[in-house]
């Protein structure tokens, strides 16, 4: 079974990518993220994904826009629920481009992080599915984590602080204990 993987960056991904092998998918990554902000975040992210795609023999399709003026005009009228925003952005466009290049299957490397609004993302990632007539391929990621975490540390990735947009960037910073002014 062919299954596109919407891919948010490399750390989260390496995991996702070897389970998937393991269970007999033919994957092939998709990168598009305009929510990654800033451009210099959004580019360290993208590079790390490409090296390690060449490492592994994974082929990617890339929808290479730098979009944070969409993401921003969507998102600035509720930043409070923008999370469901920022996940109809991009797992509809994976659900589109699965249908579009003819894959059996759409998931996400999102569905990796314990971080991620588990139960909405898996929500939006169904109405996309319904949307493109294009099976949404559910694997709750999160137990291989950590030892995704520690590979992307052991071949070297770039580590991200933040889950990529400029709120979750502020949320991180403005948490009581890292307050820096």
């Amino acid at each position: 079974m062919n299954t596109l993987l919407h891919i948010c960056c490399a750390p989260c991904a390496n995991m996702c990518i070897d389970t998937l092998r393991a269970d007999g998918f033919a994957v092939t990554g998709f990168w598009y993220n305009p929510n990654i902000h800033p451009f210099t975040e959004y580019r360290s992210r993208r590079n790390c994904l490409r090296e390690y795609a060449q490492t592994i023999d994974l082929q990617m399709i890339e929808r290479n826009d730098y979009g944070l003026r969409p993401f921003v005009r969507e998102v600035a009228s509720d930043i409070e629920h923008r999370c469901v925003k920022c996940y109809d952005m991009r797992l509809y466009a994976a659900a589109q481009t699965a249908a579009e290049h003819g894959f059996d299957s759409f998931t996400s490397s999102l569905f990796i992080s314990p971080y991620q609004k588990h139960d909405l993302m898996r929500e939006v990632a169904e109405r996309a599915a319904d949307e493109y007539g294009v099976q949404f391929l559910y694997r709750d990621f999160r137990p291989y984590f950590k030892e995704g975490q520690a590979r992307a540390r052991e071949l070297g990735f770039y580590m991200q602080k933040y889950c990529g947009c400029v709120f979750s960037e502020e949320e991180r910073y403005l948490k009581p204990n890292k307050i820096i002014r």
